[in-house]
């Protein structure tokens, strides 16, 4: 009796494996009944096109295109890195060989078991599609093979409708016509998602382990091959215990397609993952955003683009505007598909210590906006005299929130206040046969500014104007030189913000509509600190693209802007700032020291410029939206962050004088 209903059961399930087959045989007949139906009906010049669509995407594609992002690096002056260009699409790429075979064993016993036996099509598991089909109306869901998923995440959108479902098997046909299937696999393991910007395996196991993938156990690995399946439903972070029963899952798959022995998948269901903390807000790297803008304008450059600084009509810079920031976005976007390996003059001491006295200094003012940043900020920039390249740049205070990014050194334009003075005034005099000995009257002008004090001196050499910052002088200078002449000298430097409406004896004090950055007013000086010799700053020293090959070289253009003795006779002047002036006492001990400080109307933007015979560095500090905030010139907090910073960079350098 026994016997009897072992048989009738092996019966019960022949059948039932037969009845699966039988099935599977009227889904493949009900499959190629809707295609006749599509073929015979409206829909069949649409699915002709789809198929010309598909051909044509993937014969036009490249490899590039089908691996995904290369990932380019920027490294700081040392040699160590700065950061990787990773941008949205966060790739480390591995080859097939450096993939594990685990990883492979994964993929393949959860998304695809046939992989290696289809044309990249699986019509076993298109059925479950076609039911969805017949039930829904539409294809939303299943069916896709690995090599649909790659086309879909390379080519197409996720949208949900019939046409993009029958375009993306148009192409898996195409693909496995042109690739092989371990590059097909290669490719899918290193360009689908793993939640939070993480695209291919190797980042998101840096991203969750903090270490290659060649290191993950079986149950890491299963626990990382988990999150494609839905990343937002996976997301290690904020969903880690459905990760982990997606991972059980996995794991199952590889034991029953003997991938892994029972010892090893018992293992690996045991074993606790460990998920690193991670922040989930933006990289704030000041030097990292300062490089891509230099590298995207050498880019621009080297294509031809004509930057301009000089606009008669707002319409002529608005226009002007538009086109730039289309071709910027254009060409950053090519930047991080480029692979570039990126060398700059960024000195990690430097921009430490730089970020280190800003945050000191201003760490009792702990008022925050809306989007998190501190209120009041601060920004600088410090340039190499000898190179004429940017050492340390820093376009905020550093907080824990560091989601809100906006690099002000080099971004964000506000009036310079009296720091301009020596620009647009006082050495263009000295060009004109005044000295610093030269008498200057200082007395009330009409329709003109007051000074500080709201006394006037009478007659004080140029030396005393600077010094003492009078407002007087350097209104009626500037309108004895005259505007066009005066704001010349700013636009020669690349100053981008100059309006048709600053050119006004305003601007003898700094009270421009817009105003300068920190970057132009370190370049600035720094042509005074070189003898007239103005250099555009830069960061970048050396760029190689993917293959190693330079693809470009730091060759400064160098343009004469103030003739040399009148450079020399404003440093000299300027170490006076320092010694008896608005900045005294603010100077590098054991080094010569030149400045000026800059306070704008109301104490709203704070501001110093200064430079030793090795560095320049301007400080300024203010609110985004400006408005008073007590005690806040340039001899205060700014002077005050330059010399801490100065101070600590110049510490067992040699003594230099300027000129030598």
């Amino acid at each position: 009796m026994e016997e009897i209903k072992k048989k009738r059961k092996r019966k019960r399930k022949k059948k039932k494996d037969y009845s699966f087959y039988i099935m599977q045989g009227l889904l493949l007949i009900a499959f190629v009944a809707i295609i006749f139906l599509f073929v015979k009906s409206d829909y069949a010049a649409g699915i002709f096109s789809l198929r010309k669509e598909a051909v044509e995407t993937v014969r036009n594609s490249t490899l590039e295109d089908i691996q995904g992002q290369r990932v380019g690096t920027i490294y700081a002056a040392d040699g160590s890195v700065l950061t990787e260009l990773k941008n949205e699409r966060n790739i480390r790429y591995l080859t097939f060989e450096e993939i594990p075979q685990v990883v492979k064993d994964a993929f393949i016993s959860i998304e695809d078991k046939r992989f290696y036996k289809h044309n990249g099509v699986d019509f076993f598991a298109l059925t479950r599609a076609v039911v969805k089909l017949i039930d829904k109306d539409a294809i939303t869901q299943g069916g896709s093979t690995i090599t649909q998923q790659l086309s879909r995440n390379v080519f197409l959108s996720h949208e949900v409708s019939w046409q993009r479902k029958v375009k993306e098997m148009f192409i898996s046909w195409e693909l496995e016509k042109m690739y092989s299937k371990d590059e097909i696999l290669e490719f899918y393991v290193n360009n689908i998602f793993y939640a939070n910007n993480c695209y291919g395996i190797e980042s998101a196991s840096q991203k969750y382990f903090g270490k290659p993938t060649s290191e993950c156990s079986i149950s890491e690995v299963a626990f990382l091959c988990a999150i494609p399946n839905s990343p937002s439903r996976f997301d290690p972070l904020e969903n880690k215990e459905n990760t982990l029963n997606r991972r059980d899952v996995i794991l199952e798959a590889m034991y029953k397609n003997k991938k892994i022995s029972e010892d090893e998948y018992k293992a690996a269901l045991a074993e606790v993952i460990t998920v690193d903390s991670y922040s989930k807000s933006y990289e704030q790297s000041w030097a990292r955003s300062y490089a891509i803008h230099c590298v995207v304008e050498e880019m621009m450059a080297a294509d031809g683009f004509e930057f301009q600084y000089d606009f008669k009509q707002v319409t002529d810079r608005e226009d002007y505007e538009e086109l730039y920031d289309a071709t910027f976005a254009e060409y950053r976007e090519k930047l991080f598909l480029s692979g570039y390996q990126i060398y700059t003059s960024i000195d990690l001491a430097h921009q430490n210590a730089l970020q280190n006295a800003i945050d000191v200094k201003l760490e009792e003012y702990n008022t925050k906006n809306t989007n998190g940043s501190y209120a009041l900020q601060c920004a600088a920039t410090c340039i190499d005299n000898e190179t004429g390249l940017v050492t340390a740049i820093v376009g905020g205070r550093s907080q824990e929130d560091v989601s809100y990014d906006y690099n002000r050194a080099y971004l964000s334009s506000r009036p310079p206040g009296s720091a301009i003075k020596p620009l647009v005034v006082y050495t263009p005099l000295l060009e004109r046969g005044y000295t610093a000995s030269s008498m200057v009257e200082d007395k009330k002008v009409a329709d003109g500014p007051k000074n500080a004090n709201n006394s006037y001196a009478g007659s004080v050499s140029i030396r005393t104007a600077v010094e003492k910052s009078i407002n007087t002088v350097a209104w009626s200078k500037f309108n004895e030189l005259g505007a066009e002449t005066a704001m010349q000298y700013l636009l020669d430097m690349k100053f981008k913000d100059i309006m048709p409406q600053d050119y006004t004896g305003s601007s003898a004090l700094g009270g421009f509509t817009r105003g300068a950055s920190t970057l132009e007013m370190s370049g600035a000086y720094t042509a005074l600190a070189n003898g007239g010799v103005y250099r555009t700053p830069s960061c970048i020293v050396k760029i190689e693209d993917s293959y190693g090959n330079t693809v470009y070289e730091h060759q400064p253009e160098e343009k004469q802007v103030y003739e040399k003795s009148a450079a020399e006779a404003m440093t000299d002047i300027l170490q006076g700032v320092m010694t008896n002036g608005t900045a005294k006492g603010l100077g590098v001990d054991g080094m010569p020291s030149a400045g000026k400080t800059g306070t704008t109307n109301e104490n709203k933007d704070g501001w110093f410029a200064g430079y030793t015979p090795y560095y320049t560095t301007s400080i300024w500090v203010g609110y985004d939206s400006p408005r008073w905030l007590k005690g806040l010139t340039g001899s205060a907090y700014p002077a005050e962050i330059w010399h801490n910073f100065m101070e600590e960079i110049h510490t067992g350098l040699p003594m230099k004088n300027f000129g030598e």
